[in-house]
C-alpha cells in the first residue's frame, strides 16, 4: 500500500494523494484502507520513511568524506525522484526506523571520520541544507535544464537577448547551455567547497 501511494504521490503530488485516489490506485474501496493502517497520516509517516530508506548509507570503514559524497548525491537522486519528499522531511513529527538508521549512520559517518558531536551536528545540517536547497532550485529551474532534458533548454537559453540580458545570456552560452554540463557539475562543485570547508574544523 505504501510503495501505492508513493507511486500516486510522484503522479499527482502529496497534496492530492487521499485515501479515495489511493483506493481507486489499488482498484480497492478507500474505507477497505483503514483495516491497514489509521489514517493519510499514517501513510505519509510510511511513506517518508521509505523514501529516506531509498538513499545510500555511508559505507562502513570508509572515509568520512567519500561516503559524505555518496550519501549525498544518492540523496540528491532519490529526492529529486520525488518531487513532494522535501517538503515532507521536516514537517512530520516522527522518525521512522529507516530514518533514524539513516541519521545514525551519518553521524557515525562523521564522528569516525574525527568530528566532535558538536561538528558532526553542524556538519549534518550544512550537508542536508545543501541537498534539500539544490534540489528544489533543480525541480524549480524555469526551462527544466537536466541530465534527461537538455536539448529544450539549451534551446530556449540561447534566444535570451545578449543586448538586454548580456550577463545572463553570456552565462547561459557559455556555461549553462554548453554540451555535456548537466545539474550534477554544479552539485559536485558545490558540494566539494563543503566537504573541504568541514575538513577544516574536524578533530582528527
Amino acid at each position: 500500500m505504501l510503495h501505492a501511494a508513493i507511486a500516486v504521490a510522484d503522479e499527482v503530488g502529496v497534496e492530492s494523494l487521499t485515501m479515495r485516489r489511493l483506493g481507486r490506485h489499488l482498484g480497492v474501496e478507500a474505507m477497505s484502507l483503514y483495516k491497514h493502517v489509521a489514517g493519510k497520516d499514517e501513510i505519509l509517516d510510511g511513506i517518508v520513511d521509505i523514501v529516506i530508506g531509498e538513499i545510500d548509507l555511508p559505507s562502513a570503514g570508509a572515509d568520512w568524506k567519500p561516503a559524505m559524497r555518496q550519501r549525498a548525491n544518492s540523496a540528491r537522486r532519490v529526492l529529486a525522484s520525488h518531487p513532494w519528499a522535501i517538503g515532507m522531511l521536516e514537517s512530520r513529527g516522527a522518525m521512522g526506523p529507516a530514518a533514524m538508521r539513516y541519521v545514525d549512520a551519518v553521524i557515525g559517518s562523521l564522528r569516525a571520520g574525527g568530528f566532535s558531536v558538536e561538528m558532526a551536528a553542524h556538519a549534518f545540517l550544512l550537508m542536508d541544507s545543501y541537498i534539500y536547497g539544490f534540489v528544489v532550485q533543480e525541480l524549480s529551474f524555469p526551462v527544466g535544464i537536466s541530465e534527461e532534458n537538455t536539448e529544450p533548454a539549451r534551446a530556449v537559453l540561447q534566444t535570451l537577448p545578449a543586448n538586454q540580458y548580456p550577463h545572463l545570456a553570456e552565462m547561459a552560452r557559455e556555461h549553462v547551455a554548453r554540451p555535456g554540463h548537466t545539474y550534477v557539475d554544479a552539485f559536485d562543485f558545490g558540494l566539494g567547497l563543503i566537504l573541504d570547508g568541514l575538513e577544516t574544523h574536524r578533530d582528527g
